[in-house]
């Protein structure tokens, strides 16, 4: 197992999944302390790297494509400081973040992992019911309902109609984009029967942002209420049983004719060996983890646990 703990966070893999647990420094993003402990399988990976500073380095997290809720709505538009996959390193921790990389690195070669995009999501984002507060209105979502309650600052084209209530059937599209320099950002829901784009200001189905510290908690909710709606590269709804395929045409008793047996199934591949650049990756992956205990890095305990991993994989 390798782990890395820090101010920000602690980083662990064991083999199968990188657990992200944030830190307590009260430096610590909003965001990042009420999404809590993520767990990201090693399916949903796309890469690690490491990137070192003179005063510290940052360890990066990059998750394939449509795995994450969180990632498919903020695209790309979280600040360092609340992104979830981001670490900032210490100096003298460096080691440790390299090691931490080599291991998922080798985990994501020797189990093959694709690093294209996927059809549903492998996380599950946030847990409901959530309930977040923060430019002109406060967002409740318990899975089937979205209601949305204004404060004083609330335009009266939006407070005159009262709070609003949407059933999530009636989603179609959830935009969130943060406030830049003068312009603000929104959380927005886009139902069926609502009018042509209006401004977040005067919009009922959207919160208008002003760029204050609580303003990242609306991408949560917009995450959470994602996660519950259909996958956008999803191929499609598996076919209803409720009608036959319209490529099929109607036959008689007289005319129809037997369906021809479904071919069996080719047999399952024999686990394929270990290859000769495989091998050696983990040859030298023995040899790298015998100067880090030498060097202080691992302790003995740290040592033996990543040794066998690696030769369990030799066997």
């Amino acid at each position: 197992m390798a782990e890395i703990i820090q101010k920000d966070g602690t980083w662990t893999f064991d083999g199968d999944t990188v657990r992200i647990v944030p830190g307590t420094d009260k430096g610590v993003s909003l965001l990042r302390r009420t999404l809590g402990e993520v767990a990201v399988p090693l399916g949903a990976l796309a890469g690690i790297s490491f990137e070192a500073g003179r005063k510290s380095g940052r360890l990066r997290l990059r998750l394939r494509d449509g795995a994450d809720p969180l990632l498919q709505i903020t695209g790309g538009k979280l600040n360092d400081g609340s992104d979830p996959y981001r670490l900032t390193v210490e100096k003298d921790r460096s080691g440790v973040a390299e090691y931490l990389v080599d291991e998922v690195r080798n985990a994501l070669l020797l189990d093959q992992v694709e690093s294209g995009p996927v059809d549903h999501y492998l996380l599950p984002g946030p847990a409901l019911p959530i309930t977040a507060g923060a430019g002109d209105a406060t967002v409740t979502f318990d899975g089937e309902r979205i209601r949305l309650e204004w404060n004083w600052k609330t335009e009266e084209s939006k407070t005159s109609g009262g709070p609003r209530t949407l059933a999530l059937a009636d989603v179609e599209a959830v935009e969130w984009l943060p406030s830049a320099g003068l312009e603000n950002g929104y959380l927005r829901f886009l139902v069926s029967r609502a009018p042509a784009s209006t401004p977040a200001k005067h919009d009922p189905h959207a919160v208008e942002l002003w760029g204050f510290k609580k303003d990242p908690l609306m991408a949560l909710v917009g995450a959470a209420v994602v996660a519950r709606m259909p996958h956008p590269y999803a191929t499609g709804a598996p076919p209803t049983t409720d009608s036959p395929p319209k490529s099929l045409a109607p036959q008689t008793a007289a005319t129809a004719e037997p369906a021809p047996p479904a071919p069996a199934p080719p047999p399952a591949p024999a686990p394929a060996p270990v290859s000769g650049e495989d091998h050696d990756v983990l040859l030298r992956r023995l040899r790298e983890l015998g100067e880090l205990h030498q060097a202080g890095i691992l302790t003995a305990e740290e040592f033996a646990t990543a040794k066998q991993a690696v030769l369990k994989r030799l066997a």
